[in-house]
């Protein structure tokens, strides 16, 4: 008969004594100190490098096989260490801020610490409690460092929990703070800390984000893009974009400044860029872009003479206007005439008045702004477009006006500029970091690819729709190869001219070319087993390997993972946290959770999942619902996921509803199994070449009248 299955066999350790195999009950386990007097100062806790006290609330995730250590109650170790914290011994002090570091990560000693105030004791430690250690910290300065960097981690670790408001701090904690970012640059420990605490106070209250922004300045955290420590420049940017996210609209202009010298030292160093910073840089990059969507969704006023006046300099510029005079002796209406003739070589639809064509959102003001950026800035290739147009055949004109239009509509489908930034995409290109004005440049290699590419496929006016077609696909295969600056993006275009974008099709046609006759489609169906077997095995031993997830919540991005993968005998699924990202695979033994298959009832996606219907802010994210999926378990057992990209979670998907007996559904399967079917049938197809294979088998032919030519060996 096999056991309960609340009874789970554990090892329980003993201060001062050998561990002890025993058998115990989950539903009891949180007051499992049975002979002990008094037994409520006393808790088991997990003996491994998380410490956490078992509760009422995770008693059932105790697994077959775990390490428990009986200690002293959340509480009772809560009063203790506040009490240590205090004391006068600069040793004992220090010592006590290492445990309660370690100890605050601990959601359950969390509680009872904070309902000791021990959140205000912290401060008053940070705002004045250090300062009789100023005088000793020359002579005690690696003393004075750990024991500051242990309190801020201490009260990161705290805060992290959500139990207490952001809004409650003063601001002599956010000058403390603040300064630490200057004062302690080259203490490592100290100033990533600082950072992170202000990264929260900023994303997590409005007011807060008022007073730190008095206290600190974009200005003041650049220095720190520019040290070699990646995780402090990765702190700062998200510093950097908390402020920038909070900012009103007419401050977020002024701080919406780029300092490429700056990003390009984080950019160009020697080191990969880690998937945090990564995901920073994105953020960068799309809070900088979504800067031009009051431009972007701002109509032309026709009757505003200063944007009337930008269209007048475009045309000035171009045709050299302004050594006419003011004052004209020629008549208004001859005057009309001339300006009308212009707008029409200019590319205008609307040739009598051009503000009429950036009424239309989007692109609006940002279409025209572009143009005099071009015009401006980029002077010779401007006149040379325009004029180059103006004296061809009406027919085979590429119109500027029109086209700059779409092609700043364009470029803002691309770029996404309006988006909110996703929770886990890492998705930056470099070259927007390289220059100041990076998306009117980025435009005006555009719109000189656009009129090469009008002019190379000699298309007509009817043929716009297609050209700007190109344009896009020409685009979008040159920033797939993540250029690092604005020349490389240039020279990527420069080799994917018409000719070669028809090349690409037509390879890509041959490839993706589907077989329709019948035996062809017998073929298929007859390999396509074993192609799907072939597919699942792939998935199994991809999850054989594992994939680090990261742990989200809706207070802000944190540094913490946990890693899951199947063993070999694909009979059950090893999980644990993890302290970092690991480097590799992460070894069985390792990973101290276990979940047999046999107990996985099913595997929801999307907004099915329990996580997903929890209110917060990863609710609300289109992208984190595409790439979230759970395990079911048990009666209510659950294991949350979210993954790091779309390729891991059709991974995953597949794997698991393999592993269930289940059909594989995802896109990457329909992917490969259309890649390596048209494969397998070209390699069986190979002595066929040239060869019409007909539609239908040749007729069996009839028997003959007698069979005199068959020849008796015997």
């Amino acid at each position: 008969m096999p056991p309960p299955a609340d009874i789970v066999k554990v090892a329980i350790e003993w201060p001062g004594a050998f561990p002890k195999l025993m058998e115990i009950d989950q539903v009891s386990a949180s007051v499992c100190v049975w002979s002990l007097a008094n037994h409520d100062q006393f808790a088991l806790q997990h003996a491994d490098s998380s410490n956490f006290y078992i509760t009422e609330k995770n008693r059932n995730e105790i697994k077959n096989g775990a390490i428990l250590r009986l200690t002293t109650s959340p509480a009772q170790n809560a009063q203790q260490l506040h009490e240590r914290i205090q004391s006068s011994s600069m040793d004992a002090k220090l010592e006590a801020l290492k445990d309660l570091a370690n100890y605050s990560r601990d959601v359950t000693f969390a509680q009872e610490f904070i309902n000791l105030d021990g959140i205000s004791l912290l401060t008053q430690m940070v705002e004045s409690g250090t300062e009789r250690y100023q005088k000793l910290q020359k002579i005690m300065k690696p003393c004075f460092g750990d024991m500051l960097s242990f309190t801020l981690t201490a009260f990161v670790e705290l805060m992290d929990h959500g139990i207490v408001s952001w809004d409650t701090f003063s601001v002599a904690f956010i000058k403390k703070i603040a300064s630490y970012v200057n004062k302690f640059a080259s203490d490592i420990s100290i100033l990533q800390r600082s950072l992170a605490i202000l990264e929260s106070m900023v994303l997590n209250s409005h007011d807060l984000y008022q007073k730190v922004a008095q206290e600190i300045t974009i200005g003041q955290l650049i220095p720190h893009l520019q040290g070699t420590d990646q995780e402090i420049q990765t702190y700062t940017i998200a510093v950097i974009n908390a402020l920038f996210l909070k900012a009103p609209d007419d401050k977020r202009q002024v701080n919406g400044i780029h300092h490429s010298l700056s990003l390009q030292h984080v950019i160009r160093a020697q080191r990969a860029i880690n998937n945090e910073m990564a995901h920073q840089l994105y953020v960068l990059q799309v809070l900088t872009f979504n800067l031009l969507e009051d431009r972007m969704m701002t109509k032309m006023d026709p009757q505003d003479q200063a944007q009337r006046d930008i269209i007048f300099e475009l045309r000035r510029i171009a045709f050299d206007a302004e050594s006419e005079p003011n004052n004209s002796s020629g008549s208004i209406e001859k005057r009309k005439s001339m300006y009308t003739r212009d707008y029409k070589k200019l590319g205008f639809i609307n040739h009598v008045n051009p503000a009429m064509d950036f009424t239309q959102t989007p692109p609006g003001m940002l279409a025209l702004d572009n143009m005099l950026y071009f015009a401006k800035h980029h002077q010779d290739a401007y006149i040379r477009i325009v004029l180059e147009n103006s004296s061809r055949e009406d027919k085979h004109e590429c119109p500027f006006g029109r086209s700059s239009i779409e092609l700043t509509k364009m470029l803002c489908e691309i770029l996404k500029v309006g988006e909110l930034p996703s929770e886990t995409c890492n998705d930056f290109h470099p070259m927007f970091f390289t220059h100041d004005r990076s998306f009117e440049e980025f435009f005006c290699i555009c719109i000189q690819l656009l009129n090469k590419t009008w002019k190379e496929m000699r298309a007509t006016s009817e043929d716009f729709n297609k050209v700007m077609q190109v344009v896009k696909e020409q685009i979008m295969r040159a920033l797939t190869t993540k250029p690092s600056s604005l020349d490389q993006f240039k020279s990527k275009l420069q080799n994917l001219s018409y000719t070669e974008i028809l090349k690409i099709r037509q390879s890509e046609r041959m490839n993706q070319e589907d077989f329709q006759s019948r035996p062809i489609l017998e073929l298929k169906e007859k390999i396509q087993p074993e192609i799907l077997e072939l597919i699942k095995q792939q998935r199994l031993n991809r999850l054989v390997e594992g994939t680090c997830f990261r742990k989200l919540n809706s207070r802000r991005r944190q540094d913490k993972f946990w890693y899951c993968r199947l063993s070999p005998n694909h009979k059950v699924l090893h999980y644990g946290d993890l302290e970092e990202s690991p480097q590799g695979e992460v070894p069985h033994d390792s990973l101290q959770d276990k979940l047999p298959v046999a107990d996985i009832k099913a595997v929801v996606t999307g907004k099915d999942c329990p996580h997903m219907k929890e209110k917060g802010a990863l609710k609300q994210n289109k992208e984190v619902l595409e790439l979230a999926f759970s395990i079911l378990y048990d009666s209510s057992g659950q294991l949350n996921f979210i993954a790091p990209d779309k390729h891991e979670y059709c991974v995953w998907t597949d794997g698991l509803n393999a592993l269930l007996g289940k059909d594989m559904l995802s896109d990457l399967t329909r992917n490969d199994l259309d890649t390596l079917l048209s494969m397998e049938i070209k390699l069986r197809l190979l002595d066929l070449e040239n060869i019409q294979i007909p539609d239908a088998p040749p007729p069996i032919p009839k028997e003959p009248s007698n069979y005199d030519f068959v020849y008796d060996c015997n």
